[in-house]
């Protein structure tokens, strides 16, 4: 029997409700109570600086992101970033797909959802590779021990087309699983601690926070088993007004993201110290733990394909009615990037060269 069951919290309920909040590109949207306010930069702020409004996620994945916020690594280049909080995770791809922010650091799922509803919107660097795992509690130890078993995640989620994925090549399917979704990353994460679910499929650090506080937990797949080594997790994209308008200061984030994959890669531990506590709520021993399962590599490139041939899995599951065209992905700014910071580009250990 296939039953979707959503978290007592959550706004979601169906793949209907995700894709009619998340397919508004332009379109005026009901904000939450708060979050208008912070959505109109200053006028002092914006002559002194490109000031360019960004949601993003909660995972490792987004560190080069929370690096360069922190930091202030793009500074230097004339641009600012400025942070919308955001309720739960629908909330991101909304605000982006609304106009409402220029940028985002999102799952290529939820980029392909906006973009098949018709959102301006593109792929122009990496974030973050690997890192979404199937966790399941004791004696779960296969996909054919799932069946029947409830299933925590997200929805139109990298962390949904994974274990999608991983049921479809043992033969099963969402319809073998009870699937229920959340809100927030530490929401299924403490659902899972609690027993409230079977298996759940989360990111970095959440994930082994998850391994470590419920005994005998099982990882059923880190990705890898099917998609291969340093496979996409998130993106950094962009609205097209701001890539036509201001490439410029597009270059200086995705500059300072590389900046910011060098300096994780130096020194780790400083990097996580920058971050545990107002990035991630989770402990430092678990994000120390967690740190080399999901690696910050801006230069995706090599997961160009990887990237459109997940839109067929997308398409499967009812987000969206067509295959993302090789267009939406631009490496163009990218491209420059390497090209003016060659010395920066050539010290990263994780590129599409190495």
């Amino acid at each position: 029997m296939f039953e979707r069951v959503s978290s007592p919290s959550s706004s979601l309920t169906s793949r209907r409700s995700f894709l009619k909040s998340s397919s508004i590109a332009g379109a005026s949207i009901a904000l939450p109570a708060g979050l208008a306010s912070t959505l109109m930069p200053g006028l002092a702020s914006a002559q002194a600086q490109t000031v360019i409004k960004a949601t993003h996620g909660s995972g490792l994945c987004n560190l080069a992101f929370f690096l360069a916020k922190k930091r202030e690594l793009s500074k230097a280049d004339g641009v600012t970033l400025d942070f919308v909080i955001t309720p739960t995770n629908a909330d991101i791809a909304t605000l982006f797909g609304a106009g409402q922010v220029d940028m985002s650091v999102i799952p290529y799922s939820n980029f392909l959802t906006l973009y098949d509803a018709g959102a301006p919107v593109k792929i122009v660097a990496g974030a973050g590779v690997d890192g979404c795992i199937l966790v399941a509690r004791e004696g779960i130890k296969s996909a054919a021990d799932l069946k029947g078993k409830s299933l925590g995640t997200f929805q139109a989620d990298t962390l949904e087309v994974l274990p999608y994925d991983y049921l479809k090549k043992a033969g099963l399917s969402f319809k073998d699983v009870k699937v229920r979704y959340f809100n927030t990353s530490p929401e299924m994460a403490q659902a899972y601690n609690a027993g409230a679910v079977d298996a759940i499929c989360h990111i970095e650090p959440y994930a082994t926070q998850c391994l470590t506080a419920r005994k005998g937990s099982t990882i059923l797949s880190d990705g890898s088993d099917i998609y291969g080594k340093h496979y996409s997790d998130c993106v950094l994209a962009v609205r097209t007004p701001l890539i036509e308008k201001n490439p410029k200061a597009v270059k200086a984030v995705i500059k300072a993201m590389m900046v910011a994959q060098s300096q994780a890669e130096a020194d780790p531990e400083a990097a996580l110290r920058d971050t545990v506590g107002s990035f991630y709520k989770t402990s430092m021993e678990a994000a120390k733990l967690a740190a080399s399962k999901q690696p910050i590599m801006i230069d995706q490139r090599k997961n160009t394909q990887f990237i459109l041939d997940r839109a067929q899995s997308m398409k499967e599951l009812g987000y969206v009615k067509k295959l993302a065209p090789r267009a939406a992905i631009d490496w163009t700014l990218l491209d420059q990037v390497i090209a003016e910071n060659q010395s920066l580009y050539a010290g990263l250990k994780l590129k599409t060269t190495a």
